[in-house]
C-alpha cells in the first residue's frame, strides 16, 4: 500500500467509513435490544456489542490488505517482543465508552487508526446514535460526514469570538487533577462527553482544550488523535508527543488536547501532572 499517494489514502478512508458504518449498525441493534454483558479481568465491562463490532472490523480491515498487523482492544494479547518490530499496523477499539453504551447515554464510538513509525497516520471515529464520522489524515487534512454524508473540512484553529475557553473532559472519569486544572485556568465552560468524541470536538472547534489525567489506553486514542493533530491541534503529553507501541503496556500518560489559542494552558498542565 501507498501511504503517500493521495489518491490511494482516499480510497483507504472510504473502506474504512463503510467498515465503520457496518459496525456501527451492528453496535445499535444490540443497544436496542436486551443483550449480556460481563466484567473483564482488568475490571472493565465487555458486551455482544464490543465483540460484534470487534469481528465486523477486524474481518474487513484483512480484506483492505491482509499483511498489515492488527491489535484491537478485544485482541490485544499479543507480546511487545513480536508487536514492536511492526513498522505499520491497525489500532482500533471496536466500541470506545462501552460505559456510556451500557448507561445508554449515546456517547460511544467505533475508532480505527492506522499507525506507522509509532505515530497515527489514519484515524477514523464513527458515532453509531448520530451516524456522524469524522477522519483524519497525513496527507489529507481532517472532516467531518454527516448523516446525509455531506463532508465538512475540519480546522481546530479556526476563529472564534468566544472568549471563554471551552473544556471538554470525561463524563465517566473525573479526578481532582481536573479540579485543579480547571480551578487553575480561570474562567471556563466545562462540557462533559464520553469516548473519543472528545477529540473530534477539539477538531470540529465545539471544544477549546481536553485535558486528560485518567489512564486511557492506546486504542481508546489513536483515532481521535489522527482527527484532531490533522486538524491543526496539538495533542501533547506533560514531556512529548503522543506515540504508540513504544512500550510494554498499552497505557498512555497524561495528554492535553488544544487548539492554538489555548496551547498556552500547557504550562499549568504540565505543572499539575508533575506533583
Amino acid at each position: 500500500m501507498n501511504f503517500n499517494s493521495e489518491k490511494e489514502i482516499d480510497k483507504i478512508i472510504i473502506n474504512l467509513h463503510e467498515i465503520s458504518i457496518m459496525a456501527g449498525r451492528s453496535i445499535m441493534n444490540i443497544y436496542n435490544s436486551e443483550y449480556k454483558k460481563e466484567i473483564k479481568k482488568d475490571g472493565s465491562p465487555l458486551t455482544e456489542a464490543d465483540n460484534k463490532s470487534n469481528e465486523i472490523i477486524i474481518k474487513n480491515l484483512k480484506k483492505i490488505n491482509p499483511l498489515i498487523p492488527i491489535i484491537s482492544e478485544e485482541d490485544s494479547d499479543i507480546s511487545f517482543s513480536v508487536r514492536s518490530k511492526w513498522d505499520t499496523y491497525w489500532l482500533i477499539d471496536p466500541l470506545d465508552g462501552t460505559k456510556e453504551f451500557i448507561n445508554k447515554n449515546g456517547e460511544f464510538t467505533t475508532n480505527i487508526a492506522l499507525i506507522k513509525n509509532n505515530k497515527p497516520i489514519i484515524g477514523i471515529v464513527h458515532s453509531p446514535t448520530t451516524q456522524e464520522t469524522y477522519w483524519g489524515s497525513r496527507m489529507l487534512g481532517s472532516y467531518h460526514i454527516d448523516v446525509n454524508e455531506k463532508i465538512r473540512k475540519l480546522d481546530a484553529n479556526k476563529i472564534n469570538n468566544n472568549n471563554i475557553c471551552r473544556v471538554v473532559v470525561s463524563r465517566s472519569h473525573k479526578s481532582q487533577k481536573i479540579k485543579e486544572f480547571l480551578k487553575q485556568i480561570g474562567e471556563s465552560t466545562c462540557i462533559e462527553s464520553g469516548s473519543s468524541i472528545k477529540f473530534c470536538m477539539i477538531a470540529d472547534n465545539k471544544a477549546d482544550i481536553y485535558p486528560r489525567f485518567s489512564p486511557t489506553s492506546e486504542w481508546d486514542t489513536a483515532a481521535g488523535q489522527a482527527v484532531a493533530i490533522f486538524s491543526n491541534a496539538k495533542v501533547n503529553l506533560s514531556n512529548g508527543i503522543l506515540e504508540y507501541n513504544k512500550k510494554v503496556s498499552y497505557l498512555n500518560e497524561s495528554f492535553l488536547v488544544s487548539n492554538k489559542k489555548y496551547h498556552k494552558y500547557l504550562t499549568i498542565f504540565r505543572k499539575i501532572e508533575e506533583r
